[in-house]
């Protein structure tokens, strides 16, 4: 008989509704069970979470009302507030994704996320609003929007409290979440309901978090993904999210919070923290309540983390590891181990599988230094409307992170830089994590970059970008490379120093390596060849 083709068969799988379980339907369920419980708290006043389940339908109708349904893209541009939450759960109750907006950038940068992600309608800040016109103005895919502190209470009270009938399926978008953008344009992270879903769950079961959680993540705004996954495990549990207005950052005004609400748990960016613990009288503070204070988002120092632990030490030291990409936490390191494995970013979370590999995709060998990749129900579903960087994101079925780790023998991982700021001098890899934290232990210095710059020699050269702990007292070159040349190899030691008033930083406490090479193309050049 003649070869017959075989025919791919197609299986058609009915969706059944009533299995899904998102941010909204998780807010409903607890307005049920528990309708007076405070979802929310913020400058003195809170919303229950019955209160803020019909705000939230109301809102989710307003939108609805203006063209708005599901799939479509509800951008929001606002600072930290009840709202903000609102308006979040309102565009995943409608079935929409929600994409927030930086609200530090400007009206080019936010026209792009706008047109970049075909956002309909907009919910921005009156004290946005300027910056949200001139935007609006290059964004064609824009339909309508809505003024918080304007017309958004009077759209509230229009609409309808009934519940919507709406199915929203578990791997439907949910967000798309803009990346940092440190080295170009940002890219829209598509992050499904599952996957924030999941991300709750796994860091509820790793962590034992409690329904009497009381969680402040001022560390992040809310338009960034610790900002937004943070406020995830309360949600899940019926626990209360407290929120830190936005504005610059005071570390005592922080403090005073912790205590007034009563704060259990709450995550800073390194930067954060090293200013809470240099408020006067932070020992005579009543934080009997506190009892996880995490970081992450950015490098910290080991000198930091010691002191971190020493000012908290009824509280367990959380280090938070991951990217936007992955929901975003992927390792933690807990308890004990923040000081049994001090600079370590610990071990993998519930529901993610780990390898360190060479440029080849191969598993490197235990202690050496190789690219970290993911595999979790966790990760993207890709960048939006970018098939070629999601591609490469995913090259070899594993998700690239872009970090750089070695894993000690009892499985814990440690970060040695991101794959792309490595700098390669005369043919040696040199480190950029490891020397930073060398530096920062100087008692003068208070942060510190290395960065690469052009030279004729070696390609490549380090530069070290230094800020003092005393603007008045500030370390000089040739105090700096003194003290490295007695803790470093010869060819990882600086040839360059640069001291300045602070490190430019994005939202997310990041520091912006590429600013720095554009602004640092020279230092103050120290003598330090390299044999």
């Amino acid at each position: 008989m003649p070869d017959v083709e075989e025919q791919p068969v197609t299986v058609e799988i009915p969706v059944l509704h009533g299995r899904g379980m998102t941010m909204a339907n998780q807010l409903a369920r607890h307005a049920r069970k528990n309708p007076d419980v405070a979802a929310l708290r913020f400058e003195g006043a809170g919303r229950s979470y019955a209160e803020l389940d019909r705000r939230v339908t109301r809102l989710a109708r307003a939108l609805r009302r203006r063209g708005v349904g599901v799939g479509d893209r509800v951008a929001v541009l606002a600072l930290n507030g009840m709202e903000t939450w609102e308006t979040y759960l309102a565009g995943v109750r409608l079935g929409a994704i929600v994409v927030p907006v930086n609200f530090r950038l400007v009206a080019d940068e936010v026209a792009y996320v706008l047109t970049d992600s075909g956002a309909v309608a907009l919910v921005v800040d009156a004290a946005l609003a300027e910056v949200a016109g001139k935007a609006g103005e290059q964004a064609p895919s824009l339909r309508t929007t809505l003024v918080i502190g304007g017309d958004y209470e009077e759209a509230l009270a229009a609409a309808g409290d009934e519940p919507l009938d709406v199915e929203v399926e578990e791997e439907a978008p949910a967000f798309i979440m803009y990346t940092s953008g440190t080295t170009g344009r940002p890219k829209g992270a598509v992050l499904t309901h599952r996957n924030l879903l999941m991300h709750a769950f796994s860091q509820i079961t790793t962590l034992g978090w409690d329904p009497d959680d009381r969680v402040g993540v001022p560390g992040a705004p809310l338009f960034h993904i610790a900002g937004l996954a943070g406020g995830l495990p309360p949600l899940l549990l019926g626990g209360t999210n407290v929120i830190l207005r936005s504005g610059a950052f005071d570390p005592a005004e922080t403090l005073d919070l912790m205590e007034r609400e009563k704060v259990s748990s709450i995550f800073l960016v390194p930067a954060m923290w090293a200013a809470v613990l240099a408020v006067p009288g932070l020992a005579d503070r009543d934080l009997s309540h506190l009892r996880r204070v995490s970081w992450g988002a950015a490098p910290a120092s080991t000198t930091l983390l010691r002191s971190l632990i020493d000012a908290f030490p009824q509280a367990e030291v959380v280090t938070a590891f991951g990217q936007t990409e992955c929901s975003p936490v992927t390792c933690l390191l807990r308890g004990e181990d923040s000081v049994r494995k001090i600079g370590s970013v610990g071990t993998p979370i519930l529901n993610v599988e780990v390898r360190v590999v060479d440029d080849a995709l191969r598993d490197v060998p235990q202690g050496e230094v190789g690219e970290i990749v993911y595999r979790s129900p966790m990760v993207m579903t890709g960048y939006w409307n970018k098939p070629e960087e999601t591609a490469l994101a995913f090259e070899g079925g594993w998700f690239h992170s872009g970090d750089l780790v070695r894993q000690d023998e009892d499985g814990y991982f440690y970060v040695v830089d991101r794959k792309k700021d490595m700098i390669i001098s005369g043919g040696e890899n040199i480190y950029c994590a490891e020397v930073e934290n060398v530096l920062a232990a100087h008692p003068k210095v208070s942060e510190v970059a290395l960065i690469g710059v052009p030279d004729a020699r070696y390609g490549e050269a380090p530069l070290a970008v230094v800020a003092p702990r005393d603007a008045a007292d500030p370390p000089t070159p040739e105090e700096l490379a003194a003290y490295c040349r007695e803790k470093l190899a010869r060819y990882k030691n600086p040839r360059e120093y640069s001291v300045v008033g602070a490190l430019p930083r994005n939202p997310s406490g990041k520091v912006l390596k590429t600013a720095l090479r554009q602004e640092h193309s020279a230092g103050s050049l120290v003598a330090e060849p390299v044999v």
